[in-house]
């Protein structure tokens, strides 16, 4: 029997940097759950990752920058789809409770079959 693992076990109240948990990863997705606690990108080191990722926003608030779209705020519930190679970042997260995201990354449907894991 599989032992069952909840996403808000052990969230903590503050930490000094984002916290990032793989849940799963298999050929061609990898599964986080990311805590937040204040946290943010800095402008100038934005993201910009080689497959998509999905990211749904589980509990407290976010701003999120993309790059051609601007910066938009998620509430919970909130979830959306940052293609590959499209810069990003996280401009603010609540300080006073844990942001926990879930995201989900998989290949970009342009890659080549090579270049999906």
């Amino acid at each position: 029997m599989q032992t069952v693992i909840n996403l808000f076990d052990n969230l903590p109240c503050q930490a000094e940097e984002e916290l990032l948990t793989e849940l799963l990863a298999r050929k061609g997705v990898r599964i986080e759950r990311i805590v937040s606690t204040g946290q943010s990108t800095p402008e100038d080191q934005p993201y910009n990752q080689e497959s998509d990722e999905w990211v749904l926003l589980l509990t407290g608030a976010a701003g999120l920058w993309i790059e051609g779209e601007g910066e938009r705020d998620l509430r919970p519930g909130d979830h959306l789809l940052i293609p590959a190679r499209r810069c990003h970042r996280v401009t603010w997260t609540t300080k006073n409770q844990p942001t926990v995201w879930l995201a989900v990354h998989f290949p970009d449907e342009h890659a080549t079959r090579s270049d999906r894991w």
